[in-house]
């Protein structure tokens, strides 16, 4: 598989991401898989060449960290032979410093994920949304200290308006700080509403993207239908399912129309058309049947023509802000 640069920086990733959020405590979710069901997906993509990990905190409530950590380690000699990235932000517990933006709760969090990848360092530190309730200059010094520590290679941050990231990277850049390098944010064919000013602000800068719900919870693979319809238990169950409306299916029928036509699954043309997208480097991929990451492997192989494109594009119907 393709390595591939994150944004400006000299670090090298693989153009699919393996999003580790599937793995770890099944009693979070009903769709998660314990350890050992994770196993087989982790030794595929290790043999895919897929060198990207990313999880967060939050996942399982810290389990997905832990099975991460292990099954990486598993299957990789060496802690420098893969690119790890977590998350901080979200609510741990219901302990009043357990969740933000917050110097205490960046501080903290990152200890806590390294103890729980049983690493020295994640290579990249994001921050999971912003904190309308902490100053940014409290949290991109916090961050700085993190990377300063050696205990972050890189910073990046996830889903949120343009204007929040650009004060971010701002104060980072007023006062010497270290600058996020990447942008998690939410992204696919059904919903493009970043291309109006995240995805332009991350070109001009130079900023890595890596799309979260590259396939909308399952909606171009061909999970729900019409009226409501989840044919599978993430679709039954995923609160940001109900993101999307039947409005988008003139989207989805398209893109089943031109995976019919290549003899294709619909989610490899979905997968290709993100790749196909200048400023993305690397979509964030979940898996929790073999089918989800063969899908996505063959993506990189699959280059679409512009008249594809077009027609994948041209159903598009905005959307009010989703994700934030």
């Amino acid at each position: 598989m393709k390595q591939v640069r994150l944004g400006r920086t000299g670090l090298k990733v693989s153009e699919i991401c393996l999003g580790m959020m599937s793995y770890g405590d099944p009693a979070w979710r009903d769709w998660v898989l314990d350890e050992e069901a994770a196993d087989p997906f982790v030794r595929r993509a290790v043999e895919a060449g897929i060198t990207f990990f990313d999880t967060a905190d939050v996942y399982s409530l810290g389990a997905s960290e832990t099975v991460t950590g292990r099954l990486l380690a598993k299957y990789f000699p060496r802690r420098d032979d893969y690119v790890l990235a977590t998350k901080v932000y979200s609510v741990m517990s219901d302990r009043p410093n357990d969740s933000g933006l917050s110097r205490k709760h960046i501080l903290a969090g990152i200890d806590n994920s390294l103890r729980r990848l049983g690493v020295d360092h994640v290579d990249l530190y994001q921050i999971h949304r912003f904190d309308p309730d902490t100053p940014v200059e409290e949290t991109m010094e916090a961050l700085h200290d993190v990377v300063r520590a050696g205990k972050a290679r890189y910073i990046g941050a996830s889903s949120m308006y343009a204007w929040q990231f650009a004060k971010l990277q701002h104060t980072a850049r007023a006062h010497g700080w270290t600058e996020f390098v990447s942008m998690q944010n939410h992204y696919n064919l059904v919903y493009r509403e970043e291309e109006r000013e995240m995805l332009p602000l991350c070109a001009d800068q130079g900023i890595g993207v890596i799309p979260w719900s590259p396939l909308a919870r399952g909606l171009l693979a061909g999970n729900r239908g019409r009226g409501g319809e989840r044919r599978t238990t993430r679709a039954a169950s995923d609160a940001f399912s109900s993101m999307y409306t039947d409005d988008d299916f003139a989207v989805v029928d398209v893109n089943a129309e031109v995976a019919g036509e290549r003899g294709v699954a619909p989610a490899q043309v979905a997968l290709a058309w993100l790749l196909s997208r200048p400023v993305v480097t690397a979509p964030i991929v979940g898996a929790t049947k073999l089918s989800h990451l063969e899908d996505a492997i063959a993506a990189t192989e699959l280059t679409l023509d512009d008249k594809e494109i077009e027609r994948l594009e041209a159903p598009y119907v905005p959307h009010p802000v989703l994700g934030h």
